[in-house]
């Protein structure tokens, strides 16, 4: 057994925030909303950090969590880059985009030889939640890469009041192990309806407890090499030559259909929120408020 590491999914463009949202300031003292992932993920046990970043903005993020973590606390600084890709492959000249969150994960494959959670670094999952899933990773045998994990929440309370949301919602097996995540966009509320519309226009009405993806995934070597090859035929089809990514749910899904995987799914008690659009931040400000005012933070986070 080995000690599970965070890596932070932070490499985002913030493109529908308008800025740079991952750094931020919703706390009292200007903490982001990463700042208490890393505070909960501490308290659960973490000792590795792994940050996938943009080239831009290292030098933001480093001067960011200077002096934040505690003293023998390993923490990496990987960026994301486009030409990071399998050998015999070239990226096409007009391409910005990253590759998505799949190869985010692959990026880091240097600094990683233990079981690895995963969370996006502009959402807020909870102590529990980080409690949770370091206790599942923290019990896995290094000889047996086939057993990973996901935490997930309950739609209703993962929406927007100011647009509409993409997610992954969750297919189980009567055994309580993902099936499939069937990527769902421009999911919104009306009327205390949630539904969204599938491609050919129909609309799909959700309940508020349907199981969903919030990608907080608990993830073993097996799914790095597994993107490599995914990667090679993604690329070789001529796919992302502008836009397209591969995301993490796609190779969990091939891992899952091709029977090399086993991924239990635990259903987190812990609250969740995020930042999408600006529309957000005085909502999320708001919350991290309630929650330093019932004691579960203090008011200045690294003081």
């Amino acid at each position: 057994m080995s000690k599970p590491s965070l890596l932070l999914l932070a490499a985002g463009m913030g493109s529908r925030y308008g800025g740079l949202k991952q750094i931020d300031s919703f706390g009292p003292n200007g903490e982001s909303i990463l700042d208490y992932s890393i505070y909960d993920a501490l308290a659960a046990g973490f000792e590795k950090f792994i940050f996938i970043i943009r080239e831009e903005i290292r030098a933001d993020f480093e001067s960011f969590f200077e002096g934040k973590f505690p003293a023998g606390t390993e923490v990496h600084y990987v960026a994301q880059k486009l030409t990071d890709i399998p050998e015999g492959y070239a990226v096409h000249p007009d391409r910005v985009k990253p590759w998505g969150t799949a190869h985010a994960v692959y990026a880091a494959r240097a600094v990683i030889d233990e079981p690895v959670a995963v969370v996006n670094a502009d959402d807020y999952y909870g102590r529990e939640s980080l409690e949770m899933i370091y206790g599942y990773l923290s019990k896995l045998k290094t000889s047996d890469p086939q057993h990973m994990c996901m935490v997930s929440y309950e739609l209703g309370n993962t929406l927007s009041d100011h647009g509409t949301v993409n997610r992954g919602v969750c297919g189980l097996s009567p055994e309580g192990h993902l099936v499939s995540i069937t990527e769902r966009k421009a999911i919104g509320k009306e009327d205390d309806v949630i539904s969204c519309r599938d491609d050919d226009g129909q609309q799909i009405i959700f309940t508020p407890d349907t199981l969903v993806s919030m990608n907080m995934f608990g993830l073993t070597r097996l799914f790095l090499d597994r993107t490599e090859e995914m990667l090679s035929a993604f690329l070789s089809q001529g796919a992302g030559q502008l836009k397209s990514e591969l995301y993490i749910p796609q190779v969990v899904t091939d891992l899952i259909g091709s029977r090399k995987m086993v991924m239990d799914v635990l259903t987190s008690p812990s609250e969740w929120f995020g930042v999408t659009y600006q529309d957000d931040k005085p909502i999320v400000q708001e919350k991290i408020s309630r929650l330093v005012s019932a004691g579960k933070y203090p008011a200045d986070l690294w003081a």
